[in-house]
């Protein structure tokens, strides 16, 4: 009793000190007696008086911002000297009511909600966690360091991932350009400064701008498996292939090029995918793993593959890539990658032939008519390919349906064709007829 007796007094002979010092202006003096306070409860290891007391300094008439900001600072470093998690909880939460609203301590109230979510995401309440992390918008903060800012938006989105709100992932991820990974550090620092404002900086526990951006796509990597999208998710592993930490070590970058051409293959066909597997193709390190390059040699080349023939061959290293720890093909990944090699055959198929019957197009593919016809109007629908099919007749056209202009150029282009056909026919039947008179005359 005569020891909490005895802080009282020294706290209210400090606060008499703190209101003399406020009244007069006096900065130093007034940020040097709340922290003296602050100190003395902590030593004293009096939770509760700390709490009341951060509350009652804050609410103080006229209270200086850089006495507020020289407390909650203080403030922070006792967070993890805390008995319990309880305390350490409502030390948090008295710290966070009186930073609300206050521009000035905005980046430390960041800070205390991250670690609050922190311990709420530890007792499995991910939602609430989630939601705390929301209300804080980092990417107003002038000052907050461009590391720690990205790491909070990154903290935003990996639990919204994590309760699977993916919409508001999406929405959350877009606050982040890709581009600001690949921006130069070294002169960030020379723009530290903009008039009175100093950008502070980011905790030694931030990551850096490298793992910060292998982070940011693994995350992605998971949005994107949610949907199947699968040349997104090849992207994604593309941008964490060229991170030059990756690069340099093979242990690394071996796993990321292997599941970079799964997912080449089990990605729909379009311009994007055709770039992505030729720029894949010309990459020296896939020597590395020849099996791989065998595989999209096998989709670049205008032969119809044998489905049965080449999931033997590769069924192991699928299952493998499945099972692999960290491994994201989905369970309908193997249907979709037959359905890719049955589109890679429908494509050389329409590059050789004008005009094909069902039945042979379906002997080809190694299907029925029905599934043929299906995987056909499929590619048809999605705009991958130009074709018409006669079902009475049986008979599938690869032609496009020409316009009314294109059959009038074609009709004149054929037309300036047969005349400067005829015209050379006659030059040469008059230059023929010349040098026979010439020989005649002789």
């Amino acid at each position: 009793m005569d020891s909490g007796g005895d802080l009282d007094a020294k706290i209210e002979v400090l606060l008499n000190t703190e209101k003399q010092m406020r009244l007069n202006g006096d900065v130093a003096g007034t940020k040097k007696a709340v922290t003296e306070i602050l100190q003395l409860c902590f030593d004293a290891r009096a939770w509760k008086t700390l709490n009341d007391q951060i509350v009652l300094l804050s609410k103080r008439r006229g209270q200086l911002k850089q006495a507020v900001t020289a407390m909650v600072q203080q403030a922070m470093q006792y967070i993890d000297q805390t008995p319990d998690i309880e305390t350490k909880s409502e030390l948090i939460k008295t710290l966070n009511s009186v930073s609300a609203g206050k521009i000035y301590v905005e980046i430390e109230r960041a800070r205390l909600i991250k670690i609050l979510a922190k311990i709420k995401e530890e007792q499995g309440n991910i939602s609430e966690a989630a939601d705390l992390m929301q209300e804080v918008a980092v990417e107003t903060f002038g000052a907050m360091a461009k590391t720690e800012k990205i790491a909070f938006i990154l903290e935003q989105v990996r639990l919204c991932l994590d309760r699977q709100d993916y919409v508001r992932a999406q929405i959350l991820s877009r606050k982040i350009s890709p581009r600001v990974f690949d921006a130069d550090t070294s002169k960030e620092k020379k723009k530290a400064k903009e008039g009175d404002n100093v950008v502070e900086e980011a905790p030694a526990d931030i990551p850096s701008l490298p793992e910060l951006k292998r982070i940011y796509y693994e995350l992605m990597i998971r949005y994107y498996s949610h949907s199947n999208d699968y040349l997104e998710i090849c992207r994604c592993y593309k941008s964490i292939y060229d991170i030059p930490t990756v690069k340099e070590n093979s242990a690394m970058w071996i796993p990321v090029l292997r599941k970079i051409c799964w997912y080449l293959v089990l990605a729909p066909h379009d311009p994007m995918q055709s770039s992505l597997l030729n720029s894949t193709l010309e990459d020296k390190n896939l020597s590395e793993i020849p099996h791989f390059k065998l595989l999209l040699k096998q989709l670049i080349t205008m032969e119809v593959i044998q489905w049965t023939a080449l999931w033997n061959l590769f069924k192991v290293e699928f299952d493998n890539e499945k099972n692999m720890l960290g491994g994201s093909l989905g369970d309908k990944a193997e249907e979709n990658f037959r359905e890719r090699v049955i589109e890679h055959n429908i494509l050389v198929v329409s590059k050789y032939y004008s005009r094909i019957t069902l039945k042979r197009l379906a002997e080809l593919l190694c299907l029925s008519i029905q599934e043929a016809e299906k995987h056909l109007a499929d590619m048809v629908v999605s705009k991958a390919l130009v074709a018409k099919v006669d079902r009475p007749m049986g008979v599938v056209s690869f032609q496009a349906a020409k316009d009314s202009n294109d059959i009038l150029n074609s009709w004149a282009m054929n037309l300036e064709k047969l005349l400067d056909l005829v015209e050379k026919s006659c030059h040469q039947i008059h230059k023929e007829t010349m040098v026979h008179k010439a020989a005649l005359k002789v």
